[in-house]
């Protein structure tokens, strides 16, 4: 994604429209890359917002018979009990923290930055926000799960985001990651962070994807917590 791996390709980017005065980086599912992502959020852009999808390193899953896809780190299993790729989990996310980083760098303070992600992605976006101290302006987390979620209150310890804004959407119809650990997570997520700035969303008959109906709730979301400011 950056740093020392030359394995990913750079982002798939959807500018803003206008000065870019706040930032959306959205990390894709298992076996997929930014390319999807990216036009579905130019579908909803915000003038104001840019938009990052990175792309995966490419690596060989467990779940899947070890064939190589592009995955953010490895999965073992989709069971609640299955074991976890810790390593790989605390590397992805140490990557991530460097990409929120360059943005900084390019003038968008880490409070103007949302996190998010699907699925796979989802999962090492709300692992990030929870355990960084980049102050962020909230999360993103559609049809997902927190990894190594034994981990917590106490990898929460030192986070500056214990205030910060969730949006978690499901699909009522997931065969891949049932709607069950999605409120189970959301449950979660209610002991590490104010559960007042906590909203979980559900969408009857949706399977392991995304909708028109979520994707208007994610555009209301980012207008809401990453506002227009004056001097634009």
């Amino acid at each position: 994604m950056c740093g020392n791996n030359m394995s990913a390709p750079l982002p798939a980017i959807v500018p803003a429209a206008r000065k870019a005065t706040a930032a959306v980086i959205f990390l894709h599912g298992l076996g997929d890359t930014g390319h999807g992502w990216a036009e579905a959020f130019a579908g909803i852009r915000i003038p104001h917002v840019k938009y990052i999808c990175p792309h995966a390193p490419t690596m060989p899953v467990s779940l899947n018979m070890r064939m190589s896809m592009p995955s953010w780190f490895d999965i073992y299993g989709l069971s609640p009990d299955a074991d976890e790729d810790e390593a790989g989990i605390k590397r992805a996310s140490e990557n991530l923290k460097t990409l929120i980083d360059q943005e900084v760098k390019n003038g968008i303070p880490s409070h103007r930055i949302i996190l998010g992600g699907f699925s796979q992605g989802g999962a090492l976006s709300l692992y990030t926000a929870l355990t960084t101290q980049q102050k962020l302006a909230g999360v993103v987390a559609l049809s997902c799960w927190l990894p190594l979620r034994k981990s917590f209150p106490q990898a929460a310890a030192n986070s500056a985001n214990k205030d910060m804004h969730v949006l978690q959407c499901h699909g009522d119809a997931d065969p891949l990651v049932p709607l069950m650990f999605g409120t189970q997570t959301a449950e979660k997520m209610k002991s590490l962070i104010n559960p007042a700035n906590m909203a979980f969303k559900t969408y009857r008959g949706l399977p392991h994807s995304a909708c028109p109906e979520e994707m208007v709730d994610v555009k209301r979301f980012i207008e809401k917590h990453l506002p227009a400011i004056s001097d634009e």
